[in-house]
């Protein structure tokens, strides 16, 4: 449980907290030195340590805030009246956070090992290989989130020195669920329990969206690669999307708008250097979130200003402190978007603002744009797999059993929701790629949809 990022604790926790003698670890990121000290101790030297020095960071056990609350009369009929301190990353985060560097990166290729084990046995059983994605996966989120918050204190040369086998061992579990994900078809509600097993809601998202992400692109090229969807989609793109891709791109004639217009150079199947790059990006896209923020909205107010935060902390870690590809570090800062309606927000559209201040001639001529270059320049108005990551964040949002103050949907409600309120009502994911992802997640839930009214209307 972190302390160090936590809002204020009330006096009853901290009153039970001082009298039960709470052991503390102390995690000291630049000097990496690590101590357990009682919270007794600490409170009386400083009664708000935990948010004083950015230097150190505090944890106490899952299992003495469960005595706390106990003790306190918060059991779940006074829910209310818990402090909110979030669980984040969970309490599997302590123990990675109080490892040295060489131990994490061994604890990830022990994760690679397993995986490009069952990758080669071909024929291992489908909760085998589901097990190991998900350990996999939580373990290089939890990881990669430690080192890369512990290397933001050094320059940016350094950091990238520091984290250089960090990279090299996030590819190769990449490299390998990849594989294991396109020569299986995922178990759902096995993934989903085997997630569950992680108290922290951050990275219970991170592991289903990355999961989900790459599960979701091996179905994509698997479709696209068929031209009888092709050439199907070239006459939707002229009747039922029109208008969508018109709104977006008033200066192209309508007779203009065609499958090269939306997607730059056109439709096309995804190659296995793209999708490792971008994996890389769905894996650690949420690393700039803090531990002691609340993943999903909060009783009080929905505050913009903490969660615009994250995709700036999350890009300006990845770019400066790693050499991980700008791929990656791209989809983290752009993957809320939302093709520039207001409700959105990134780098994106302060950079593009800029660029139309100084050509103000210049015109974005398609929708979305497969390589960098494209989007770097300024041709295209969104990345691919950030729309991608979009919609599937959405989605695992909006459905997870986790939300605290609102019902969470079935996934048929999801889709018909997202449907209408990011797609009919307002232009923020892409329809095309909406509509490849509604498929999918049919296909999987074997559900029919409710025949959507079209995207001209607003």
């Amino acid at each position: 449980m972190v302390l160090s990022q936590a809002p204020d604790i009330s006096e009853k926790y901290l009153s039970l907290m001082l009298k039960e003698d709470v052991s503390v670890l102390c995690v000291n990121r630049s000097a990496k030195e690590k101590q357990s000290l009682p919270f007794r101790v600490l409170y009386e030297k400083n009664s708000s340590f935990w948010q004083q020095d950015e230097n150190w960071e505090y944890f106490i056990s899952l299992e003495s805030f469960m005595g706390i609350r106990e003790k306190s009369g918060g059991g779940r009929k006074k829910e209310a009246d818990i402090p909110a301190i979030e669980l984040g990353y969970g309490d599997e985060y302590e123990e990675i956070a109080s490892m040295s560097d060489a131990e994490r990166i061994g604890k990830l290729d022990g994760c690679s090992a397993r995986l490009s084990g069952l990758l080669a046995k071909k024929s291992a059983g489908e909760e085998e290989v589901a097990e190991a994605l998900v350990d996999a996966t939580k373990d290089a989120a939890l990881i990669n989130h430690a080192t890369i918050m512990n290397a933001v204190q050094l320059t940016n040369d350094d950091a990238k020195k520091a984290t250089q086998r960090l990279v090299d061992s996030t590819y190769d579990i990449v490299r390998s669920s990849a594989g294991l994900v396109s020569n299986n078809i995922l178990n759902d509600e096995l993934v989903k329990s085997l997630v569950e097993k992680s108290n922290g809601t951050i990275v219970q998202h991170m592991t289903k969206v990355y999961l989900s992400g790459l599960s979701f692109l091996s179905y994509y090229n698997k479709l696209v690669s068929t031209s009888s969807f092709i050439h199907k989609l070239r006459l939707d793109v002229s009747k039922k999307y029109k208008d969508f891709y018109c709104d977006l791109m008033p200066h192209i004639h309508t007779n203009d708008l065609s499958l090269e217009r939306v997607f730059c150079k056109g439709m096309s199947i995804i190659p296995a250097n793209f999708l490792n790059d971008w994996a890389v990006g769905f894996l650690i896209h949420d690393i700039g979130k803090a531990p002691a923020i609340e993943y999903h909205e909060g009783e009080n107010a929905y505050n913009r200003d903490i969660v615009v935060e994250h995709v700036k902390v999350g890009y300006t870690s990845i770019i400066n402190k790693t050499n991980y590809p700008r791929e990656a570090a791209l989809i983290a800062g752009y993957h809320h978007e939302y093709y520039g309606d207001s409700a959105g927000y990134g780098f994106f559209r302060a950079h593009l603002k800029h660029h139309k201040e100084t050509h103000p001639y210049a015109r974005q001529d398609f929708s979305i744009a497969y390589e960098l270059d494209q989007m770097l320049n300024f041709k295209a108005k969104a990345y691919f797999p950030a729309k991608i990551l979009e919609i599937i964040d959405v989605f695992d949002s909006i459905t997870d059993p986790n939300r605290k103050y609102r019902k969470h949907l079935s996934p048929q409600e999801a889709i018909a929701m997202m449907r209408e309120e990011f797609i009919e009502k307002h232009r923020k994911i892409d329809p095309i790629l909406f509509d490849i992802f509604a498929a999918y997640i049919r296909e999987k839930e074997n559900f029919e949809e409710v025949p959507p009214r079209g995207y001209g209307g607003r």
